[in-house]
């Protein structure tokens, strides 16, 4: 009996730790972690709306946003696994894929996988009046700020400034400043302008507009040639910035979201789903939000798609390579 009672005993303890080490799908928990951007810029009031659409909508998530420097930043933690989806912009993530090292990629990150097409970012030049800047040409000897070093931004600045024929070395003085603190010093008048790749109605420049009279810089379509792929010309359009009273040409250049290989097909099926079933949220977050369209979800994507953002796109119609 004794003996019989034992065995139970042991079967009953076999059982309860192959239970243990059985996963709880119905209660575990995949993180999202968002990496998003200055919390001054467009990425963080855009990723934290995300946050909130992802924690309501997808079952058994937890998500975070995380502050970052942005574009190059953000692709290094992907690759580090480090977070699930980030924003970035087009060229940055051009160069990662190829691992440009100018472009502060060491290597070729080939663990990026594309989500979808966001927006378009506008290389947003604006200077105080009282600089007397109002081109290109002008910036030569004068104070800039150019975002972070190697921020998505900066490497803007280095291709549109380059095509403009200029060069760091002709400028004053360099700063590399996040938004908001580039455009504390140009109310202190320490700055002339600043340069910032971003979504229209930003509200670093927004605050900018209404403390100091500034002149937004006009980029010529003929600069934005000279500069190619990925920039496009596109309008800035008349009172975007308060004292802004025309349209001002500029480069856009499209940005993405994305994520790594080491992620869920379910989990970015689940969150590609909800990006295009929640738009209103996303532009009720910031205007730029309005420009995010379902038909351009594949427009340029430099890096190959993930298997669960394919399987959404495709439910819609699109499909990578058609």
């Amino acid at each position: 009996m004794k003996s019989l009672l034992r065995a139970r005993h042991l079967a009953g303890l076999a059982a309860a730790v192959a239970l243990a080490a059985t996963p709880m799908k119905a209660s575990a928990q995949d993180f999202i972690n968002i990496l998003t951007g200055g919390t001054s810029g467009v990425y963080y009031p855009m990723g934290v709306a995300l946050s909130k659409i992802y924690g309501e909508k997808v079952q058994n998530i937890r998500p975070t946003v995380q502050a970052t420097k942005a574009s190059v930043e953000n692709l290094v933690l992907l690759q580090q696994g480090r977070g699930e989806i980030a924003f970035t912009l087009g060229d940055s993530l051009d160069a990662a894929w190829k691992g440009d090292e100018e472009a502060g990629f060491k290597a070729p990150l080939k663990k990026l996988r594309g989500v979808t097409a966001i927006y378009p970012n506008y290389v947003q030049i604006v200077a105080s009046k009282e600089s007397g800047i109002k081109t290109l040409a002008d910036l030569k000897g004068k104070r800039l700020s150019v975002g972070a070093p190697k921020s998505g931004t900066e490497l803007n600045a280095r291709a549109i400034l380059a095509a403009a024929g200029l060069s760091y070395k002709d400028l004053g003085k360099i700063e590399y400043l996040p938004f908001a603190e580039s455009v504390e010093l140009m109310k202190n008048r320490q700055l002339d302008a600043t340069l910032q790749s971003a979504g229209l109605g930003v509200a670093s420049l927004r605050d900018l507009s209404t403390s100091v009279e500034i002149n937004v810089v006009e980029v010529p379509k003929a600069v934005i040639d000279k500069a190619g792929p990925p920039f496009i010309s596109a309008p800035i359009p008349a009172n975007t910035y308060t004292g802004q009273t025309s349209d001002v040409n500029t480069a856009a250049v499209v940005n993405y979201l994305v994520t790594h290989e080491g992620v869920k097909e379910e989990l970015v099926y689940q969150m590609t789903k909800n990006i295009f079933e929640n738009l209103g949220d996303l532009a009720a977050s910031h205007s730029a939000g309005k420009e995010i369209k379902l038909e351009k979800a594949l427009d340029g994507m430099p890096v190959p798609l993930h298997p669960g953002a394919a399987r959404y796109l495709k439910e819609k119609g699109l499909k990578a390579g058609s």
